[in-house]
């Protein structure tokens, strides 16, 4: 059998549906294997666009997401979704050619070794040196990148070796189980959890998993204990709950900081280090923390956990509940104080109708147009605080924002992967001007495939975020200002519609037409980002330190 052939049939069996990218000279014996196959090439503008396809399709599916690109510059666009994947804990898979390795008339021509270059940033790179490691090369690439905790791979076929002739034969899966938790740190998390005078329930990134969110729900419902999310574990439980106490979007300063600083015991559950801390602890921190998650806690000054329960977290989730009961002496009362003083401030700047439109506003207006499952994609700038601080989520993965590598360019590609998974589901993503012109070349993308997407850019002519650091630092305003086209005009010489708000009024009712209208839509939304550093800096904590 030619090597290629059988490199497509391992991704068949392995459930492969699509693979994202953009073929070179070094793919085309893989790319007219794939011309038979049932996996369904998805061609898009840049490689880039591609991994951010492939690993928003792990981390919605909890399969692994594949990308394609040629070798030299194809590869090194593969770089960020990598990195994007692997701190994110996405499984991806990543496919680069290269020239031939036996013998080669071009000598150094955009040959790197992309092997190398990958290995700081993935859980497992490889160069094929022989048809015959195909089964074995994508096995276990596949292990690797959907195990715990998930990230990228990385299989680089010569075009040498994807022509030649191979004897070798598949390798089907093997049947592995996650450890579960030892039963005395079952026990003894259990009687920290029920002698704490007011446990919180903190949810982090490794607690977004369908079983684990399914277990949490039952512990809540049962022992009545609140919780608080970190960026990459909203929806986890629902945000709309009473005993939702809020997200640390922010390090410090907030009304959910006043929650977590009263509370004598957290129950840290799926706490990854690659997320800013949600908290902070001291050597005379009086609090205790317990943590639960897949792996060992990384400890480093400010966090080393009492009590670690190491496991599959829904299991140990499942074995602590069955054996707690509600404390009465638990006393909840000061976190509900200093919630119901957030809801007050958050009622207060949300439906302020000045224009061009406050991001407070902006946000209640999204979270009211969409339904409980739809999803909202966010690119990386100031609006994702927010977001993550007032899109209160109901289900897991329906606000899909990126807290880990937090790179720019990453909304539309993950709106586009969103909405190939989830083709019933409404999909809106969230740009600012800045992350959106990075990758917006992909709206041609998103025509072609006749997706049904809403691409909102919040624009401020700016690189926000910094501009928000800058004056926090006490700088004046420099090199942060730009230029943006038309883009209303853009999006339609893609053969998208375009529109464009000129009141605070008016984004709700277009944003719940282009919801209603299928093709891809693009809304241009000034936004005033003046008030950030007054907001977040200086207002968020005299207000929650009055409470």
């Amino acid at each position: 059998m030619k090597a290629s052939d059988l490199f497509i049939k391992a991704l068949e069996a392995e459930g492969v549906e699509y693979i994202f990218g953009i073929p070179g000279e070094e793919n085309l014996d893989l790319l007219e294997s794939m011309r038979d196959s049932n996996i369904k090439l998805i061609l898009t503008r840049h490689e880039q666009g591609a991994g951010f396809m492939a690993a928003t399709y792990g981390r919605l599916t909890g399969k692994v997401g594949v990308c394609l690109s040629t070798l030299g510059p194809g590869a090194t666009n593969l770089v960020t979704p990598a990195a994007y994947a692997q701190l994110g804990a996405m499984p991806m898979l990543m496919i680069t050619g290269q020239k031939p390795v036996k013998t080669s008339k071009q000598g150094r021509f955009q040959v790197i070794d992309a092997v190398d270059m990958m290995r700081p940033i993935t859980k497992y790179t490889t160069q094929l040196v022989s048809g015959d490691r195909i089964p074995s090369a994508i096995r276990e690439a596949f292990r690797l990148a959907h195990e715990e905790r998930p990230g990228a791979a990385h299989i680089e076929l010569p075009e040498d070796i994807a022509a030649e002739n191979t004897t070798a034969q598949l390798l089907t899966a093997s049947v592995s189980r996650r450890p579960i938790a030892e039963y005395k740190a079952i026990n003894r998390a259990a009687a920290m959890i029920h002698d704490a005078k007011s446990p919180l329930l903190l949810i982090g990134a490794g607690a977004n998993r369908k079983l684990t969110s399914k277990m949490l729900r039952e512990f809540v419902d049962k022992t009545g204990i609140p919780y608080v999310t970190t960026q990459l574990g909203k929806g986890v439980l629902d945000e709309r709950d009473d005993l939702f106490m809020g997200n640390t979007a922010l390090s410090s300063g907030d009304f959910v900081h006043r929650v977590i600083d009263s509370a004598d015991l957290i129950i840290n559950v799926g706490h990854d280090v690659v997320e800013k801390p949600p908290f902070f602890m001291s050597h005379d921190d009086i609090r205790q923390v317990l943590h639960i998650n897949f792996e060992p806690a990384s400890v480093d000054p400010v966090y080393f956990p009492q009590l670690e329960v190491l496991g599959d977290i829904a299991n140990s989730i499942w074995q602590i509940k069955e054996q707690i009961s509600p404390n009465p002496t638990w006393d909840f009362s000061f976190f509900t104080k200093v919630h119901q003083a957030y809801l007050e401030h958050k009622s207060e700047s949300e439906n302020d109708d000045r224009f061009p439109i406050l991001p407070e506003r902006f946000v209640r207006d999204i979270r009211e147009a969409m339904p409980d499952d739809g999803i909202v994609t966010l690119d990386n700038g100031v609006y994702k605080i927010w977001f993550a601080r007032n899109y209160h989520a109901a289900l897991p993965n329906t606000l899909l924002l990126d807290n880990a590598l937090a790179t720019m360019g990453a909304g539309l590609p993950s709106a586009m992967a969103a909405k190939m998974v989830h083709p019933t589901k409404p999909v809106i993503t969230v740009c600012g001007d800045g992350g959106f012109m990075m990758n917006s070349q992909e709206l041609e993308t998103a025509v072609r495939l006749n997706l049904h997407i809403v691409v909102i850019i919040l624009r401020d002519d700016a690189y926000g975020m910094i501009k928000w650091k800058q004056a926090n630092m006490e700088f004046e305003n420099f090199g942060l200002d730009y230029g943006n086209p038309d883009f209303v005009k853009y999006v339609e010489s893609y053969g998208g519609k375009g529109w464009r708000i000129d009141s605070a009024a008016g984004l709700l009712p277009q944003v719940q037409q282009c919801l209603a209208e299928p093709g891809v839509h693009l809304i241009d939304v000034p936004v005033d980002y003046t008030l950030n550093d007054e907001t977040l800096n200086k207002t968020l904590r005299i207000r929650s330190e009055a409470v």
